[in-house]
């Protein structure tokens, strides 16, 4: 491991944790004209600077290996509203050492947002990269910082005299230290089935990033996928960004998104996917679209069977897959990546038309050939 995860999207409680990208321009435009400050360093000071630091400025640390930048968005509003930012920075991947740090929209503070971020990035970090150690440094006259890192966890481990600077001058620092084993609920040692990569021998199989969004867009119109993916109705440039940043990386405990890339053309060939995971008996299902200037290479056959063969490794015992009685497309599809046919759900789903159809059931096991 020698970087954090272009797309790394975490789900709290109450907030959404995830990259900055060119959908927040209004929102930081706004931030800058305020004057408030709690964007991550680097950030512009006037709003010319904007849109040139969502677009690279802003992934500059992730591109170099030493850490990201995500934007902390309230979940739970129908408007997102970024209510601040919070950074892994400095990070030491052969000790296994980063830092983190946070800023909280002034509007926001005082309702426990940070201590929530802070915790729930400390958990994914030790659970999915290797981290053994994450460190935090405030003020010794921040008060509110200090407490943040006593709610979220960390111990006080010391003051660095004078080794921090503000404009009027230095200031002490307290050196705060959080380590796996000191989290009252340890993050699970398991593996996730998501985020993955894989390899076949003519697909690579990644997660979505933001330049996927002009192709995932342009298969969204084919009427194939209309036809079969209810997720293509009303589809918008806005919604294939969102889709390609965020929601893909939704939920990895129970999923996993991946994106097919053909490795003849470099491009973006169509989607497979393993979703709503049954750790306690041993299941998931499998999903998959083709983009129509990919179509019969039997790419999505292929992708299945690496899915599944991932699942297994991942110790589940069962992957179930189900295609519209008169998609026989996608039955092919299920039959070439080695699932045997069980039976046929009647009227079971509901097409995009808003009319009902039955469903062939497909399952695939560890010892299937």
């Amino acid at each position: 491991m020698n970087g954090f995860d272009a797309q790394l999207t975490i789900r709290t409680r109450r907030l959404v944790l995830r990259p900055f990208g060119p959908q927040d321009a209004q929102r930081i435009t706004g931030v800058v004209e305020a004057g408030h400050r709690f964007l991550p360093p680097g950030a512009p000071g006037h709003v010319s600077g904007v849109r040139q630091w969502l677009r690279y400025g802003v992934h500059e640390l992730q591109r170099s290996g030493q850490g990201i930048h995500l934007a902390m968005e309230l979940a739970t509003e129908a408007e997102a509203r970024i209510v601040g930012a919070i950074s892994l920075f400095k990070t030491q991947w052969g000790i296994g050492v980063t830092e983190v740090g946070y800023g909280v929209h002034p509007v926001h503070r005082g309702r426990g947002y940070a201590p929530e971020a802070v915790t729930a990035l400390a958990g994914r970090v030790f659970a999915d990269y290797g981290i053994r150690r994450i460190e935090l440094r405030a003020n010794l006259d921040n008060a509110a910082s200090l407490r943040v890192a006593e709610k979220a966890g960390f111990v006080r481990e010391g003051v660095l005299r004078s080794a921090g600077q503000e404009d009027d001058g230095p200031r002490d620092l307290v050196v705060f230290g959080l380590l796996r084993d000191d989290l009252a609920d340890p993050p699970p040692s398991g593996p996730r089935l998501g985020p993955i990569r894989l390899e076949t021998p003519r697909l690579l199989l990644r997660p979505f990033e933001a330049a996927d969004a002009d192709d995932l867009l342009a298969a969204a119109q084919d009427p194939e996928i209309r036809r079969w993916m209810k997720w293509s109705r009303d589809f918008t440039p806005e919604r294939a960004w969102d889709f390609c940043v965020r929601l893909a990386h939704q939920n990895p405990e129970t999923g996993a998104q991946c994106a097919i890339v053909a490795k003849a053309t470099g491009r973006l060939s169509g989607a497979v996917s393993l979703f709503a995971a049954d750790r306690d008996n041993g299941f998931a299902y499998c999903g998959y679209w083709t983009a129509p200037w990919a179509r019969r290479n039997g790419y999505a056959a292929e992708a299945a069977r690496a899915m599944a063969a991932h699942a297994f490794a991942r110790g589940l015992s069962h992957v179930g897959l189900w295609a519209a009685r008169d998609n026989t497309a996608s039955q092919r599809t299920a039959e070439r990546a080695g699932f045997t046919r069980e039976g046929l759900l009647r009227n079971a789903s509901l097409l995009p038309s808003g009319t009902r159809t039955d469903m062939a059931v497909y399952s695939r096991l560890p010892t299937d050939p």
